[in-house]
């Protein structure tokens, strides 16, 4: 039997991997912002056609928000650590796709791919730290998957940067494959001590409870599993392979006479649409029918329909947001058709979760306090996005930065977030929630205030500056892990990977429109204030106009932020030691997770 000393070593190890695989997908929600232009040419685009580029952002957006809920409720039927390892592999085949893409559609189908995978790992990981810790014990792991997910967020930029420096664009996303498949083998290695034990498979249990069919003699049983997992296996490789292949399409092969053949694409020019690359999207086809008694009714427990009608919202908010021009308008060019289809999903979704059997977002799960966590994660993404976007915006106002130094200026405030996120974590050690998350709010609320008064020279000013943008990634940070603590703590057992994704969910969906909001109502401010210039043509007016747009949005990134902590503080002052105390004193374990569902 192991002993506590080597199972606190492994599930801190197990933590640092999914953290590190966090930190991972973070970066590369930001590093595409360096290298978009290189991308563009990539794919055919030229600079001149930035608005077609679009997708290549709102892509990634999509898979990352848009899936989440299934995600996480695949996580709370299935083993926490094979939906880790799912979505690095997922992450993988979308980085990959990526750094082949030499079309639009396919550069865009990697990116929601990498979405899909990046976003999965979050709810999973959170879920993970609370099948690993107690309730009165999970605000300093928490606190360090923020911390982690904040710092690469931060990292994401700057190693874009360095890998522009010496290659290009293409090798960002062929070492996100190395890492990732790095993180796999790690956590593959790990194995699941200390995790709830997976029974037989439903499968077999019905076997059990046939007493008048023979059972299979143990050898051929145990020789044909063996043989159908390396039969799928040969086969995906084929498939990825020689997809793979199609895309690369190595020059080698390609003007060869004899072998370039199957690289002729039978119309147009697409590198899929070649004999090569339809024989690999076949055999994968194959595989997902072959393996398809194993998969489907998993999907099917999950509820396909309420993840359908989750992904239909939420995939129209994105779209209509993150697509949009913010210097013309709030809602992109099919906001105006893809919102009333968000908003019909949206009630099927209500009519649906009230009337299905076992629906996605099992009931219970926004509960009181859940429900508060969500709208302070919202508000705190409102705050959040003002300031990553409107600080370099003001920097290069001053006309003293260019573009990497506004950049350097907002590292002030990125750094400072997971310092912020860690310390609320530990902070739940003796207090609650509510306690950590409402002053830590208040003082970016206070800071937002501040930032709401400043003009070009207080960017210049080094210290003062510092020291509002370090007050504000604090407390923005602070907030992090007691929403995420109150949102599992609140949620069943069977639900938490549900309770984490709704809560990143919120974030983004905060981010997403709350940038639209922000910036449409300080461009309505600032085209006021242009109005009212008596010389339109004068460069210092129109530039101080652009310092009022910066200022009203700094002003709702506080309102937002002081929102969320009037809220927050109804998450609970005190901490939960108590009711820990009485469970383990009845013998109960609100904890406990129900069976895994086993393919």
């Amino acid at each position: 039997m192991p002993s506590a000393t080597s199972h606190g070593s492994h599930r801190f190890a197990l933590l640092a991997a999914a953290s590190a695989a966090v930190a991972l997908a973070a970066a590369d929600t930001y590093v595409v912002v360096l290298a978009l232009t290189d991308m563009m040419a990539g794919v055919g685009i030229g600079i001149d056609a930035l608005q077609r580029a679009t997708p290549i952002i709102s892509g990634f957006l999509l898979g990352y928000i848009a899936v989440l809920p299934l995600i996480g409720r695949l996580s709370d039927l299935l083993d926490r650590r094979r939906i880790l390892l799912g979505c690095l592999l997922v992450f993988v085949v979308g980085s990959a796709v990526t750094a082949l893409a030499v079309e639009m559609p396919v550069l865009v189908t990697g990116r929601v791919l990498q979405g899909i995978g990046g976003g999965g790992l979050v709810p999973a990981t959170l879920a993970l730290v609370a099948d690993l810790w107690p309730a009165h014990r999970r605000g300093t792991p928490l606190g360090v998957v923020g911390a982690v997910q904040e710092l690469g967020s931060v990292l994401g930029p700057v190693l874009g940067a360095v890998v522009l420096a010496w290659s290009g664009w293409r090798a960002i996303f062929w070492l996100n494959v190395v890492a990732a498949l790095a993180l796999y083998a790690v956590i593959h290695l790990l194995g699941g001590r200390g995790l709830p034990a997976v029974p037989a498979s439903a499968s077999s249990r019905g076997e059990a409870a046939q007493g008048g069919r023979a059972p299979t003699p143990g050898r051929t049983r145990t020789a044909r599993r063996g043989l159908v997992p390396a039969v799928t296996l040969v086969l995906v490789v084929l498939g990825l392979g020689a997809t793979g292949l199609a895309l690369a399409a190595p020059e080698s092969l390609v003007t060869d006479v004899a072998l370039g053949a199957p690289f002729v694409p039978f119309t147009g020019t697409s590198r899929l649409f070649t004999p090569i690359g339809v024989a690999g999207l076949g055999v994968l086809v194959v595989v997902a029918v072959l393996t398809a008694r194993h998969w489907w009714p998993v999907l099917r427990r999950a509820d396909l329909v309420g993840a359908l009608l989750v992904a239909v919202a939420l995939g129209c908010l994105v779209l209509t947001f993150a697509s949009s021009d913010p210097e013309k308008e709030v809602v992109g060019p099919l906001g105006y058709s893809l919102l009333p289809v968000g908003a019909l999903a949206l009630v099927a979704l209500a009519w649906w979760h009230r009337h299905a059997a076992d629906p996605l977002i099992p009931r219970g799960v926004v509960g009181a306090r859940g429900l508060r966590s969500l709208v302070v994660s919202l508000l705190v993404g409102a705050a959040l996005v003002g300031v990553v976007v409107d600080v370099p915006l003001l920097a290069r106002l001053t006309g003293a930065y260019d573009e990497t130094g506004a950049a350097l200026v907002l590292v002030r405030f990125l750094l400072a977030v997971p310092v912020g996120a860690l310390l609320g974590g530990l902070s739940l050690r003796r207090l609650g929630d509510g306690a950590v998350a409402g002053p830590g709010l208040l003082l970016a609320g206070a800071g937002l205030l501040v930032m709401s008064r400043w003009t070009l020279q207080s960017v210049t000013e080094t210290v003062p500056a510092t020291v509002v943008l370090v007050v504000v990634g604090l407390g923005v940070g602070l907030a992090l892990a007691p929403v995420n603590d109150a949102a599992l703590a609140d949620s069943p057992a069977h639900a938490h990977g549900v309770a984490s994704s709704l809560v990143v969910v919120a974030r983004m969906v905060g981010m997403v429109v709350g940038l639209a909001l922000l910036t449409s109502i300080g461009l309505s401010r600032y085209f006021d204030a242009v109005r009212r210039l008596p010389d339109q043509l004068d460069t210092d007016a129109l530039i101080g106009a652009g310092v009022v747009q910066v200022q009203t949005v700094f002003l709702g990134g506080a309102v937002a932020a002081l929102l969320g902590a009037g809220i927050a503080l109804t998450l609970g002052l005190g901490t939960r030691r108590s009711a820990a105390a009485t469970d383990r004193a009845t013998g109960t374990d609100t904890d406990r997770r129900p069976p895994f569902v086993a393919l």
